[in-house]
């Protein structure tokens, strides 16, 4: 009889994909052929993978490179898979749905900005996809032939490259649109000089809203999350932080100003009550008693001074806070004068012994001040036109007439944007000690699959609402064959507070919609992550009725995930009672019960159902009750931050 040997045939290519650092990516071929086929898969260079041999190859991707898979048999016939791509993008907040498939995900969109007539035009998108997605652009809504990649890039640019342009990426799933972004070309004489560039771009935000002794605030929780996404649209690597005590803010701050160095953009951004004395502004912590003092704040002067220290081409502060002075006879004074460097920009909400406001439209808490900041912060020009424009909105807001006003102070030498490009050549050293410190204070905890002995399976994910909340989901991914009616409820050990109370966890709940694409069984919100002291146990109860005897289980498991987020810097130390829980009762954290305080008023405004209420109460109005008001302290004596 003749042997017949056929020719083996692959019937499913790899396809080339794009994730985020340290995603896990599978890829597959399949081949037909005589006889047993073996396997072995080849990266870049066509080095052998130890390892890869078998059809599917899983593996966690670090950085872009190419891969092959080389297919044979027995009778020594082979054949070898297409090359195919795994790009890997190392962005700090993908944003991926938790319950991702592959599906074009759009992580940076293209930047609007002024462009010199006959210089390059550059505008960028990237996007997760599995297959890797493809690209094209348009501009005023007619496609750009040739213009197919995920940068658009134009050598010469003149008056009919001006438009606003988007960009189309689609695979097989689904196809998705960019934001728009709108180009304008100038003349060579009206912009003078090169344009600025940055070695980094680094934030730190601060939102205080739940405090011990003082009125609860609504507005940070959005203010600090709606921002904190905008900057990292502008390519900085953002912490965002809620609730934090004196103690962890200043942690927070020293950890902060490590990851500053020369050239590099640091923007400071606070939410929260503040006050103002002898021309220093201070920030009150959530801990601070009543009365406060300098000592139990952090000075925002003292800040602007440890950041200029670092070199940095651009000092930004922005408080979102109110400055009324406790002592109506001091005599206002000039904030201290800094180092003359010309690069120090800080943006007020509110103008000297005023008040910050406010305002909630339709369920959404917002700081008036952050909110026109928003609207223009993406904006490629100087950052204190930037913050000009801010101020002539909220000027224009009827809900603020008389009541507050934007305050600049700068010395801005050179015309600095936030949307300037980073340029780290001559850097590479310091960048790379930042980008580990970076990660460290965003890694999340790997999604990983819990076996129950009744064969039921649970899904344990996690995502990040803010550097120090993180939301753990759990979903029941199989049944198994005698459990039916399966619930899950999740705990933690040690047992970590959430801050946000019934009537005030409805935005929590929309920004958590916003993390998911598909309902999960049960989530638990954690918060106050910078207060984790070990490890960090998640206990996964399993609760299912048994088919044959018809009786209601239980089962669980523990998963140990370390220290999440920032609780890896450990902002803790040197604090003593930071994991002892806040006593029940206390009528100081209620607004309506505020001892010897005025309650914000509930005025019926413009807009239906648009109360506003006081950032802080300003001091001044309160009566007259000598317990209520700050210590007058020797400041020369204060923590080096208080000063």
């Amino acid at each position: 009889m003749k042997n017949m040997i056929r020719d083996i045939v692959i019937v499913q290519h790899p396809v080339s994909v794009c994730v985020p650092l340290n995603y896990t990516v599978t890829l597959s071929v399949r081949a037909q052929g005589t006889g047993i086929l073996n396997y072995q898969w080849f990266k870049s260079e066509e080095e052998e993978i130890f390892g890869g041999t078998s059809p599917d190859l899983t593996f966690t991707a670090q950085r872009s490179q190419l891969y092959i898979c080389r297919v044979n048999d027995q009778f020594c016939n082979c054949v070898f898979s297409d090359w195919v791509k795994v790009k890997v993008l190392d962005i700090a907040k993908p944003g991926l749905p938790r319950t991702w498939r592959g599906e074009p995900h759009i992580a940076v969109h293209p930047v609007s900005q002024n462009v010199r007539q006959g210089e390059r035009l550059t505008l960028l998108c990237s996007a997760f996809g599995i297959p890797i997605p493809k690209y094209q652009w348009y501009r005023n809504g007619h496609p750009l032939h040739g213009k197919t990649t995920d940068t658009l890039q134009i050598e010469k640019a003149d008056a009919d490259h001006r438009g606003t342009y988007l960009c189309s990426v689609v695979n097989v799933h689904e196809e998705r649109w960019t934001q728009p972004a709108d180009v304008d070309i100038v003349l060579s004489n009206q912009l003078t000089g090169p344009t600025p560039t940055a070695s980094d771009k680094v934030a730190l935000l601060i939102g205080n809203l739940n405090y011990s002794h003082h009125p609860d605030l609504m507005a940070p929780t959005m203010d600090v999350h709606e921002l904190a996404n905008l900057l990292q649209q502008l390519g900085f690597r953002v912490l965002s932080l809620l609730d934090l005590t004196r103690k962890e803010m200043l942690a927070a701050i020293d950890k902060f100003l490590l990851l500053l160095d020369k050239g590099v953009y640091a923007l400071f951004y606070y939410a929260g009550h503040g006050y103002e004395r002898l021309g220093r502004n201070y920030m009150v912590a959530i801990d601070a008693p009543q009365p406060y003092s300098p000592e139990n704040c952090v000075c925002v002067q003292r800040v602007m001074c440890k950041m200029q220290e670092r070199q940095t081409a651009l000092c930004m502060v922005l408080l979102d806070t109110c400055r009324t002075w406790y002592n109506q006879d001091c005599i206002a004074s000039e904030i201290r004068p800094l180092v003359p460097m010309g690069n120090t920009v800080y943006g007020y909400a509110t103008c000297e012994d005023a008040e910050a406001f406010e305002v909630q439209d339709g369920g959404k808490s917002t700081g008036i001040f952050t909110k026109y900041l928003n609207k223009h912060i993406l904006q490629p020009e100087k950052v204190t036109h930037i913050l000009e424009q801010v101020s002539e909105d909220l000027g224009r807001d009827p809900l603020v007439t008389g009541k507050q006003v934007v305050e600049i102070k700068h010395t801005l030498k050179e015309p600095r944007s936030l949307t300037d490009p980073v340029r780290t050549r001559g850097h590479t050293r310091e960048l790379r000690v930042r980008d580990a410190c970076w990660k460290q204070a965003n890694e999340l905890p790997r999604q990983k699959q819990l076996i129950f002995p009744c064969g039921v399976v649970v899904e344990v994910s996690f995502s990040a609402l803010f550097s120090n909340v993180m939301v753990v989901f759990g979903t029941v991914k199989t049944t198994g064959p005698r459990a039916q009616d399966c619930t899950v409820t999740l705990r933690t050990t040690p047992v970590m507070e959430d801050i946000f109370s019934p009537s005030r966890s409805g935005e929590m709940d929309s920004l958590l919609n916003n993390l998911v694409a598909e309902p999960s069984d049960c989530s638990l919100r954690l918060c106050g992550l910078q207060k984790l002291q070990g490890s960090l146990v998640i206990k996964v109860d399993l609760h299912y009725t048994h088919m044959d005897n018809k009786l209601r289980l239980q089962e669980s498991k523990q998963l140990d995930i370390g220290k999440p987020l920032v609780a890896s810097f450990d902002l803790y130390k040197g604090q003593e009672t930071l994991m002892a829980p806040r006593q029940e009762g206390n009528p100081a954290r209620h607004v309506g019960h505020i001892s010897h305080s005025i309650q914000p008023p509930h005025q019926t405004l413009d807009k239906p159902g648009r109360p506003f209420t006081r950032k802080a109460e300003c001091a001044s109005k309160v009566p007259t009750v000598k317990g209520n008001e700050p210590e007058e302290n020797d400041e020369s004596e204060l923590h080096d931050f208080t000063l």
